[in-house]
């Protein structure tokens, strides 16, 4: 460590897969970045650019903008799409082509969100922006392991689930109100 640089607040999280064995999670909010890697899986990594303004505390990497991200698989650039997450829960989706096949997660549920191979359900995953993401593959959907480490990475870097659109109506409503 550098003198006078602070430690990074850096989580680092392990989950044992029932289809692809250990798969661990980092998620550094503070520097937003999101790294996820086992035995098998590539190595995905989400990162938000340095010095890109803002920071939204909502989102585990820090932005929901793509053109203030990085999406890298085995080291390859990959461009990701995030939807901007306002009313509906679709809004909250984030999309990415990875080897010519679009891959989007999008909440499903107040707490999970459903990877998408095209039109395909493949995954269901979960995680509250910890750094911990619990995922549940679909039966006979033969999810490779890229797949199932760009689900991870996603579900980490932007978190799961989202609010049904009354909800949030009633909380931007709630914002207006004085007191």
């Amino acid at each position: 460590m550098e003198h006078g640089a602070e430690p990074s607040a850096a989580v680092g999280t392990s989950t044992r897969d029932e289809e692809f064995g250990e798969v661990r999670v980092t998620l550094d909010a503070e520097h937003g970045l999101v790294a996820v890697e086992g035995e098998g899986l590539p190595r995905v990594v989400v990162r938000r650019a340095e010095g890109s303004g803002e920071v939204d505390e909502h989102v585990p990497v820090g932005t929901r903008d793509g053109r203030r991200l990085a999406l890298t698989v085995d080291g390859g650039a990959v461009p990701v799409s995030p939807g901007r997450g306002r009313l509906t829960r679709r809004s909250f989706r984030v999309d990415i082509t990875h080897a010519g096949v679009r891959y989007r997660l999008v909440p499903d549920s107040m707490t999970g969100s459903r990877l998408l191979r095209g039109s395909e359900r493949i995954g269901e995953l979960s995680s509250d922006g910890d750094g911990v993401v619990v995922a549940q593959w679909a039966a006979g959907a033969g999810v490779r392991p890229v797949e199932a480490a760009i689900g991870y990475a996603l579900a980490a870097a932007f978190g799961t689930g989202a609010l049904p659109m009354w909800m949030l109506l009633l909380d931007a409503l709630g914002d207006l109100l004085p007191g």
